[in-house]
């Protein structure tokens, strides 16, 4: 296909998934020669150069849920590269093979962050990004101004405040209301060079913040309802949960069986559908809930502990328990439990964060968040009881400033 009609044939690839609402990738098959000098056939190289730069640049088709890539294998037998030289193929390690190529078009498809990519594919080096993080950040730059348009319109004005309110922990407590009290602090003027000033408009509360106010901290954002997340993993999933109306939001987000305990005996159900056990358990609940999983994990099974929130508060709070034969039961049938803290893997959370970005665009991850408003950082105490008190469905959310508080949130 002539360079021309490749950018005809991704323009109207981009209408017709934009008409349909049906977002979805596009692969441009680009070549070697787009990436480095081809004396033989420069007018080649150029064109294929040209498919490779009209690719990344249409890299922002992604806000849209439409990606569009490049693949740029070197030299697959084909009758016009039969006539090179067969030195030179063998300089660069010999014809691809086809099934490299058709791999390398898979990935492009699968990985839902690449957008505006050129893979480049070889028999040397295999397949590989180009231009790498490290070569990009050297010529990227920062536009002074968006194109994209917003129908957002603040009701601040840009005046710039003095002082600010912050939570502070003034006494080591389980009760987050008692340990913590509101305070106005100072901006610190000048601001240090490459520093900005950044207003923060709504906080997710999550269940182990009592812990920070207690002195311990075990997990983050986990709530009375554990699920996958909500997109097909492939797997058979099972929750629990409390109450008709959380039992129905985890129905809307996909699980295949849910076990409402208000209704149910968790270990009745668990022991007569899935007699063989649970292959993967997420367990943030703690206590009875985690003797109960670990019962019921499958032989070869993974219990991952995230949380333990019926521990956090209490009369006198976080308590470690005692769990006497744990190696010997999880020994018994070659099982694993592993600890998941959260912020060990702060290194992953922008890689994961673009994922989920990328899921929600395209309608295959639901969010669901708590209706119950609480508003300004008086609130943040109300939000968290709410959230312990097993009423909350969804995430619980406070809105740091009332003003902002008619605006809808946007991705």
């Amino acid at each position: 296909m002539a360079e021309g009609d490749i950018i005809g044939c991704t323009h109207l690839a981009i209408q017709t998934m934009q008409q349909a609402k049906k977002p979805g990738v596009i692969i441009n098959l680009g070549s070697a020669s787009g990436l480095y000098p081809m004396y033989a056939d420069p007018i080649y190289s150029a064109s294929k150069g040209g498919v490779v730069m009209f690719t990344r640049s249409l890299a922002l088709y992604k806000r849209q849920g439409i990606r569009i890539n490049v693949l740029c294998p070197e030299f697959v037998q084909t009758d016009l590269a039969s006539k090179l030289d067969p030195k030179f193929i063998d300089l660069v390690g010999g014809f691809l093979p086809v099934e490299m190529v058709v791999k390398g078009a898979f990935e492009l498809i699968s990985d839902e962050t690449k957008a505006g990519s050129c893979l480049w594919i070889s028999k040397r080096r295999g397949l590989e990004y180009w231009p790498t993080p490290a070569e990009e950040a050297k010529y990227r730059v920062r536009p002074l101004t968006s194109r994209r348009k917003s129908s957002f319109m603040s009701p601040l004005s840009t005046q710039i405040p003095q002082s600010f309110e912050k939570i502070v922990v003034h006494t080591l407590n389980h009760d987050f209301r008692r340990a913590t009290s509101v305070i106005s602090a100072p901006l610190r003027f000048p601001l240090k060079p490459d520093h900005v000033l950044l207003k923060v408009i709504y906080a997710g509360v999550n269940a182990s913040d009592v812990n920070f106010s207690s002195g311990r901290y075990f997990s983050g954002d986990k709530k009375d309802i554990k699920s996958r997340l909500p997109f097909d993993a492939g797997f058979e999933v099972v929750a629990t949960c409390g109450g008709k109306e959380k039992a129905k939001l985890l129905k809307d987000l996909g699980v295949d069986r849910v076990i409402d305990y208000k209704e149910e005996n968790i270990k009745t159900v668990l022991k007569a559908e899935f007699p063989e056990g649970v292959d993967i358990v997420y367990e943030s609940v703690g206590g009875e809930m985690f003797d109960l999983c670990l019962n019921a994990l499958a032989k070869y099974g993974r219990l991952v502990v995230i949380g333990m929130i019926s521990q956090y508060q209490g009369d006198q709070g976080w308590k470690p328990r005692n769990y006497t034969g744990l190696c010997e039961k999880i020994l018994n049938k070659s099982q694993t439990v592993a600890g998941f803290f959260l912020v060990q893997y702060a290194h992953l959370w922008q890689q994961h964060l673009d994922k989920l970005v990328d899921l929600y665009s395209l309608g295959k991850l639901k969010v669901a968040v708590d209706p119950k408003p609480f508003l300004g950082v008086n609130s943040v105490a109300d939000a968290v009881d709410y959230l312990h008190s097993g009423k909350s469905v969804g995430k619980v959310v406070v809105c740091i400033d009332p003003s902002f508080s008619q605006q809808l949130a946007k991705l």
